[in-house]
């Protein structure tokens, strides 16, 4: 997990750069490239990392994959991490794509939890944001504890 902020926080710094000097900002596109880019180079030297790239930009919504190991994917849904297979299982079971923003977001607060719980090296806590043309909001932020514990598994 730090190393992707490190690398997330990096990327934020060119996007800021590309900005200032073209008057305009990158793409999701080029922000999911500049970010290849700069992991590419320590492919094979013991960086792991995948990341999700989000945003709207000129051409609408844009979502896309990035690893280590220089995959990039433009995508309509992802989950990473060491955790993202128990979140497949919630959200395969359950994502249609008519969901309203509040079903969409308690699926993924869900996914997230079972994520989490079941997996040792996933974080305490859940924040959920939503990403819209004029920019992103968080929505919750919820502990792993006791309060999410008896929401999603004491069902």
């Amino acid at each position: 997990p730090q190393i992707v902020f490190f690398w997330e926080r990096n990327l934020g710094s060119f996007c800021n750069l590309y900005e200032v000097k073209n008057n305009h900002k990158v793409s999701i596109s080029g922000a999911s490239k500049i970010i290849t880019n700069m992991v590419y180079k320590y492919r094979n030297s013991g960086l792991s990392m995948g990341t999700m790239i989000i945003g709207w930009d000129q051409n609408g919504p844009g979502l896309y994959y990035v690893d280590s190991q220089g995959n990039r994917l433009r995508v309509k849904s992802i989950s990473v991490g060491s955790g993202s297979t128990f979140a497949y299982g919630i959200l395969d079971s359950a994502y249609k794509w008519d969901l309203n923003i509040e079903e969409a977001c308690e699926l993924a607060r869900r996914a997230i939890f079972h994520a989490a719980f079941k997996d040792p090296f996933s974080g305490g806590t859940i924040n959920t944001y939503l990403v819209r043309e004029e920019g992103w909001i968080k929505i919750s932020s919820d502990d792993i504890g006791k309060e999410a514990y008896s929401k999603y598994f004491e069902k």
